[in-house]
């Protein structure tokens, strides 16, 4: 697990526009990550230091965090890391309830030709485990999970993944770090794609619900290890 002093770097100097956002972003990544632990406090100086910016933004950007649920404020300890484990864990199951929804309606749903482009996407997702960074690869995982929900056509199951999304665009970068867990993604990915192709409504929904359980658990071993305990 990342430590606390090794969380964050110093934001590029022409990323001005929008500090705030900036700093939130930085901050719930590092958070989503590990970088602080369950029950951290998050000293606002500190922060500004290691970021290269005023105290103004980082306490802005606290409120959004505090917003989304990753940290509170508790009287006479100031601003403490709420996200930890079983938090974690709820996040992994609603997401898995609600993808391997979209997997299934997907399936019923998919047309002709939206089932070229599934297959081009799986094609790209192979070659960049095989030649590409995780970077390339993160952004691959959405692109493939994005066309999932469009071929869905479910608006309000969309409705609701979109709020999780900020969650799981930072579980993958964790997760996709491990070489041994893009091989893993992989095959599960073809095993989705391939029965939403298929039409295979019951085959799709449990491959996509097995998927993310199965990276959320990678997920949980990788950020939190033995802190369950």
């Amino acid at each position: 697990m990342p430590s606390a002093e090794t969380a964050l770097a110093p934001l590029d100097p022409q990323a001005l526009a929008g500090l705030r956002e900036h700093v939130h972003r930085a901050l719930r990544q590092a958070i989503l990550s590990g970088g602080y632990a369950p029950g951290a406090r998050l000293n606002e100086r500190s922060i500004a230091e290691q970021l290269g910016v005023s105290t103004t933004p980082v306490k802005e950007a606290l409120r959004l965090l505090e917003a989304d649920g990753l940290v509170r404020t508790k009287p006479r300890s100031g601003v403490i890391v709420n996200f930890d484990y079983a938090w974690a864990e709820e996040m992994i199951l609603a997401r898995a309830a609600i993808e391997s929804t979209i997997a299934r309606l997907a399936a019923q749903r998919i047309t002709a030709s939206e089932k070229p482009v599934l297959e081009a996407i799986l094609g790209d997702m192979r070659r960049a485990t095989r030649d590409s960074g995780a970077e390339e690869l993160v952004r691959l995982n959405e692109v493939f999970h994005n066309h999932i929900r469009s071929v869905a056509r479910a608006n309000y199951l969309r409705l609701l993944n979109d709020r999780q999304e900020v969650y799981d665009s930072n579980a993958r970068r964790v997760i996709h770090s491990n070489p041994a867990e893009r091989e893993r993604a992989l095959t599960e990915h073809d095993a989705i794609g391939r029965a939403v192709i298929a039409q295979d409504a019951k085959a799709a929904e449990a491959a996509m619900k097995a998927h993310v359980l199965r990276a959320g658990e990678t997920y949980l071993d990788l950020v939190f290890r033995k802190d369950k305990d």
